[in-house]
C-alpha cells in the first residue's frame, strides 16, 4: 500500500483525460460551417488573389496583358458575323428616308458592338415627320431601321410660311404653296396649331359646308371663324362651338340661310345669334321697308 502511494508521489499527480477549455473551442469552431467554407474557400481565392495581385503589380505585366486584351476585343468585333454592312430604312417615304440616313451619318461598314443605337434612335426621332422609330441588328449585316411617320392632317399658314400638322398639331415639314396640298384644310391664326385637334372636330362637324369651306381661322387664340366661299365667314363661339355650328348647319338646310346675301353669320352669343347682310341686300332691305338710307350707306 504504501509503496503504490510512493509511486504515485514520484510521477506526480495524474493528468486530466478531458480537453482544455481552449482545445474544446478550438475543436468546436472547426465543426462550424462559416470556418470550413473559410478554410476550403476563402483562404485559396485569397491565395490566388494576393498571387495575381502580386503580378499585376509590375507596370510592364500590365501593360502586356491590356494589350492582350484590347487585341483579343478587336479580333472578336470584327468578325463578319458581327459587322454591319448594310443600312435598312423602312416604313418612311423616300423624302423622310434621305434625311434618315443624313441623320445617322452612319460609316459602314462597322462593328455592331460599336453602334449606339439608343444615341442613333434618339437623333432621327428628333426629326418632325418621324412619330416613332425602331432600330434592330438583324443576321446578314443589316441594320433595320423601322420608321412611323407622322400623317398630314391640316395645312397650318402663318407669317413664317406654310406648314403640315398632324392630328396633334405637331409640325411635319414645309411646303412652298397651300396648292400642294389642297387636299387637306387649311387653318390660320396665331394659336392655331396648338388647337388643330379641336379644328378637326369642327371640320367633321362641318359635313354639309365642306363643298364650300375655304378654311378655319383662329381668333384671338381663344375661338374660330369658318370662311366660305362668298366672303362668308361663322364666327363660333369660344363654349361648345360643335353644338352652335350643328344648329346653323340645321338651320341653313330648313331656310337656305347661307344661299342669301349674307355676310357673317355671328354665333358667338348663342342665346342671341346675329346676322350681317351684304351691302346690297342691306340696302334693297330698307328700301323695302321705306327706310331712307344713311349718307354712310351712300
Amino acid at each position: 500500500m504504501r509503496s503504490l502511494k510512493a509511486d504515485r508521489r514520484a510521477n506526480g499527480p495524474r493528468r486530466d483525460p478531458a480537453p482544455s477549455r481552449a482545445a474544446y473551442r478550438m475543436q468546436r469552431l472547426w465543426l462550424t460551417p462559416i470556418f470550413r467554407t473559410t478554410l476550403y474557400v476563402g483562404l485559396p481565392a485569397f491565395a490566388v488573389t494576393f498571387g495575381i495581385g502580386l503580378y499585376l503589380a509590375d507596370v510592364d505585366r500590365r501593360a502586356n496583358l491590356g494589350a492582350v486584351y484590347e487585341n483579343l476585343r478587336e479580333s472578336v468585333k470584327n468578325r463578319p458575323e458581327f459587322l454591319v454592312t448594310l443600312l435598312s430604312v423602312e416604313g418612311a417615304s423616300p423624302d423622310l428616308s434621305e434625311a434618315v440616313r443624313a441623320k445617322m451619318a452612319l460609316p459602314l461598314p462597322q462593328s455592331s458592338f460599336d453602334l449606339d443605337l439608343q444615341g442613333l434612335k434618339a437623333s432621327i426621332s428628333r426629326l418632325d415627320a418621324v412619330a416613332d422609330v425602331q432600330l434592330r441588328v438583324q443576321s446578314g449585316g443589316v441594320l433595320q431601321v423601322v420608321v412611323k411617320e407622322r400623317e398630314p392632317a391640316i395645312v397650318w399658314r402663318n407669317i413664317d410660311g406654310v406648314f403640315l400638322l398632324d392630328k396633334t398639331g405637331h409640325r411635319i415639314a414645309g411646303i412652298s404653296d397651300r396648292g400642294d396640298r389642297g387636299d387637306l384644310p387649311l387653318i390660320t391664326g396665331r394659336g392655331a396649331d396648338a388647337a388643330v385637334p379641336q379644328a378637326l372636330d369642327i371640320l367633321a362637324s362641318a359635313g354639309p359646308l365642306l363643298p364650300r369651306l375655304r378654311g378655319l381661322v383662329r381668333m384671338g387664340e381663344r375661338r374660330w371663324d369658318i370662311v366660305l366661299d362668298r366672303d362668308q365667314r361663322i364666327q363660333l363661339p369660344v363654349d361648345q362651338p360643335i353644338r352652335a355650328l350643328e344648329r346653323l348647319i340645321a338651320l341653313d338646310q330648313a331656310q337656305d340661310l347661307l344661299a342669301r346675301d349674307v355676310l357673317t353669320v355671328d354665333l358667338r352669343l348663342q342665346a342671341r345669334p346675329s346676322l350681317r347682310l351684304a351691302p346690297f341686300a342691306l340696302s334693297e332691305m330698307r328700301r323695302l321697308r321705306g327706310i331712307i338710307p344713311s349718307e354712310s350707306d351712300l
